[in-house]
């Protein structure tokens, strides 16, 4: 866009009369002469004309218009180079969540079978006498809710004091940002299977009194380990699907107390986790509980609605290509 300056002209400025009506000739002392000097002539000015012709440079168009399209080109590359990176990212996560979920659910079976056939097989051996042990049945199925509560309190205790502590080189695996389906804390649950499975060889194989506790005892540490993973691996860490269990009310403050053990807003606590939001309570977090609950619910259904828009936008371009 070009301005030029066409124009300067100075001209009188009369308000009250106009170029037309100028007053004509009169003679040299003519009475209105001097009265129209003093009305015109003192308070005569001049004004100033000025003209600005503007020009078009029309070859600054084409310019503008290819630096849009380039910079629009530079957006949609970014956008796209952003969705193949959310993609990659959720592709992988997937795959983890995938294999975990397999093993989860190999071992859940595999556990809960052997542990239905062992419960129905030590009392059918114990009844073949015809006698019914009512009470090494009682002290099976007693140890057996005793144990998966107390392995709370064991767990509550070890986290604190070992895992926190001289184990503090395994567990820190699980504090830091998880690369593969797995990682080094997941030797804990192999290592708290070692009694659970001594326990339960020992009460199968014998019987009596005392091998009906162990084998109770063995079993409640066994559910207490496929409780554990399925809220702690599976709800909390988002390490598999969980399906209804995340819509549990309890399991959800469940979950948040435990988030806030990662955040380390309270040194660390809660330590254990079906009991977590009664330390949190204990310690005065009710309020940081209430929010991590409503981040977490905001944050699925963020989460939800980004799968949707990446499925709807994956299968859109398909049915255009």
């Amino acid at each position: 866009m070009a301005a030029g300056l066409s124009a300067l002209t100075p001209k009188p400025f009369r308000p009250y009369l106009s170029s037309h009506l100028e007053p004509k000739p009169t003679p040299l002392f003519h009475p209105l002469r001097r009265l129209q000097k003093t009305v015109y002539g003192v308070r005569r000015k001049t004004s100033f004309a000025v003209c600005f012709v503007l020009e078009e440079q029309k070859q600054s168009a084409p310019q503008i218009v290819n630096l849009v399209e380039e910079g629009s080109e530079d957006v949609r590359g970014s956008q796209i180079l952003i969705q193949a990176r959310v993609a990659d990212k959720l592709a992988r996560k997937r795959s983890e969540r995938f294999t975990y979920l397999v093993a989860a659910v190999m071992s859940s079976f595999g556990i809960t079978s052997m542990a239905v056939m062992a419960v129905y097989y030590r009392f059918y051996w114990q009844m073949e006498g015809g006698e019914v042990p009512l009470s090494e049945m009682f002290g099976t199925f007693a140890l057996s809710v005793g144990a998966a509560v107390g392995m709370e309190f064991w767990a509550r205790w070890a986290h604190r004091a070992l895992w926190h502590a001289s184990l503090w080189h395994m567990h820190e695996s699980h504090h830091r940002p998880r690369e593969g389906p797995f990682e080094l804390n997941d030797v804990f649950a192999i290592i708290n299977a070692v009694p659970a499975i001594a326990l339960l060889s020992y009460g199968f194989f014998n019987r009596g009194l005392v091998p009906g506790l162990c084998f109770g005892a063995g079993l409640g540490i066994t559910v207490f380990g496929m409780a554990y993973m399925f809220v702690h691996d599976g709800l909390v860490h988002k390490r598999f699907p969980v399906g209804p269990i995340a819509n549990v009310p309890y399991f959800r403050k469940v979950a948040a107390a435990h988030q806030l053990h990662h955040s380390d807003k309270f040194n660390g606590v809660p330590y254990g986790l079906f009991l977590g939001p009664k330390e949190v309570e204990e310690v005065g977090g009710l309020e940081e509980l209430e929010k991590e609950i409503n981040r977490r619910i905001k944050s699925g259904m963020g989460e939800r609605h980004g799968l949707f828009f990446l499925f709807k936008e994956k299968h859109g371009s398909k049915e255009e290509n």
